[in-house]
């Protein structure tokens, strides 16, 4: 499993959160306003307010996912960071899991 991270521009968060689960490329997004982001782009210093997604999923899944923000996102270059998941509470995983089947019931 996988916890995926993205910034993307608070007008968009919920619109790429929403698809990623109806997709059922997550299981679960989470969105954190209010990030502050200072970064380089094209030789300047950039700040910016973003929302931090913090998303939940399959590992064989972070490739569809990464082209899906990818087509939601309006970033020339967007954030998307994958990290594996080593440990949790076993029945959250299992839902994780569940959740991101390509047939799973909606009850799931």
């Amino acid at each position: 499993m996988r916890l995926v991270l993205c910034n993307c521009p608070p007008d968009k968060a919920d619109l790429i959160a929403r698809t990623v689960v109806e997709r059922k490329l997550a299981a679960c997004v989470n969105a954190l306003p209010g990030v502050k982001s200072t970064y380089r782009w094209k030789g300047q210093v950039c700040v910016d307010e973003e929302t931090t997604l913090l998303i939940k999923t399959r590992a064989e899944l972070v490739e569809a996912l990464t082209a899906a923000i990818v087509e939601l996102h309006p970033y020339e270059v967007p954030e998307v960071i994958a990290l594996p998941i080593l440990e949790g509470h076993a029945p959250y995983l299992e839902w994780v899991l569940a959740a991101t089947r390509p047939h799973a019931t909606e009850a799931e």
